[in-house]
């Protein structure tokens, strides 16, 4: 079984393209993370000028790579060595997500993400995105699944 640490250590992805900064919850049922966008993040000065919005993609990326990136290999991890896990790559299947709120510069996200299923190196989540507040920024279900290169 794999720590919080150990998961983010194996997340493919990283700065400027990391959307999760610390884990607060990984079991089997499901994943909490957190992300603070900040203020310097490449996208902003295009998106757009004078009021940066952090666009909806990275929004549900934030969701992904706490979803079924970071709780896939954690559920990878429990029955797989862990040289397969640091091989295996997590692609988006599906994603239907719905966007309530924006986010600026700042703030601090927090993804609480769901296991539907997990069969085969597919997982499927029902995720959350909520502010530190608890208001409901975006909500929906995404998969992915895991290849080996």
């Amino acid at each position: 079984m794999l720590t919080a640490d150990e998961v983010l250590a194996l997340i493919p992805q990283q700065r400027p393209f990391r959307f999760v900064d610390r884990l607060l919850r990984l079991d089997e049922s499901g994943a909490v993370g957190e992300y603070t966008f900040r203020p310097d993040e490449t996208f902003y000065p295009g998106h757009f000028p004078q009021n940066p919005v952090t666009p909806g993609v990275i929004l549900m990326e934030a969701m992904c790579q706490t979803g079924i990136v970071a709780l896939g290999i954690y559920l990878l991890a429990l029955d797989q060595p862990r040289e397969l896990v640091q091989r295996t790559t997590t692609l988006l299947t599906e994603c239907a997500v719905e966007l309530e709120r924006v986010v600026r510069p700042g703030e601090t996200v927090r993804v609480t993400a769901e296991k539907v299923y997990w069969r085969r190196r597919k997982l499927k989540s029902n995720v959350v995105l909520t502010v530190p507040d608890g208001t409901r920024v975006a909500s929906g279900t995404v998969a992915g699944m895991g290849v080996l290169p």
